[in-house]
């Protein structure tokens, strides 16, 4: 079984189980993550941005397979094992091309992930929640939906191709944007109950519409605002 459904079917179960993600391209920080990973004996989840490493190097100058090589090579030095290395891509979808028409942008997208996948990545949190240059603001939950699960059967392409562990997802996107917000964080809203089954229910409709109701049960996350944000100057402590 997969790693990280390994670790859900455990957490069901009712161990005090789980994983956080360390999201950061600054070699001292990934170095730290591993080598704390490495005095735990536990598993490491690293994630890469669809700014910071994309197919045109993103704002580190990498692609997928690129940030996957640095990565081992740090826990190469360090010994830690690659299988207990998990790689993940945060944000993947549109965000690196909101000034495009939206047709522009989710072709591109549809290369990150083919890419992201095809390095190793296993880990995919499917955003397509932004808008794009021809595109409402904001997007309604279905254009949403519907773009995520057309990426989700890109990634299904590329790990068929690629071999290897099966991918997991994660859909919603309530949370810090990339980089952390922009804009006053006066107005932050903590997702209600209903808004998350409303977003679970949309999501699992374009599933199977898109052909992958038995790719659903790979879906392990949902993304939620718990009362927690930042910006460049300030935190909102939860």
């Amino acid at each position: 079984m997969q790693p990280l459904l390994q670790l859900i079917h455990r957490h069901k179960s009712g161990e005090n189980v789980g994983v956080y993600s360390v999201c950061s391209a600054h070699p001292w920080v990934l170095e730290s993550a591993i080598r704390f990973a490495k005095e735990r004996d536990s598993s490491v989840l690293i994630e890469a941005t669809s700014n910071q490493v994309n197919q045109f190097g993103g704002y580190t100058g990498m692609q997928p397979t690129d940030f996957r090589t640095m990565i081992w090579n740090i826990a190469d030095k360090i010994g830690l094992p690659h299988e207990k290395v998990w790689l993940g891509g945060d944000h993947l979808g549109p965000n690196a091309w909101q000034n495009r028409s939206a047709q522009e942008a989710m072709q591109l997208s549809e290369t990150l992930i083919y890419d992201y996948v095809a390095a190793g990545f296993r880990k995919i949190h499917l955003d397509c929640s932004m808008s794009c240059a021809d595109d409402p603001v904001p997007l309604c939950d279905e254009i949403v939906a519907s773009r995520a699960a057309r990426l989700c059967q890109v990634a299904e392409r590329s790990w068929k191709a690629h071999g290897g562990e099966r991918p997991v997802y994660v859909i919603g996107t309530e949370v810090p944007v990339p980089g952390g917000a922009k804009a006053s964080m006066a107005g932050m809203q903590i997702t209600s109950p209903l808004a998350a089954e409303t977003t679970l229910k949309i999501h699992q409709h374009a599933w199977q519409e898109h052909g992958l109701a038995d790719v659903w049960p790979r879906v392990i996350g949902l993304v939620v605002q718990p009362g927690v944000e930042f910006d460049h100057h300030n935190v909102e402590h939860y």
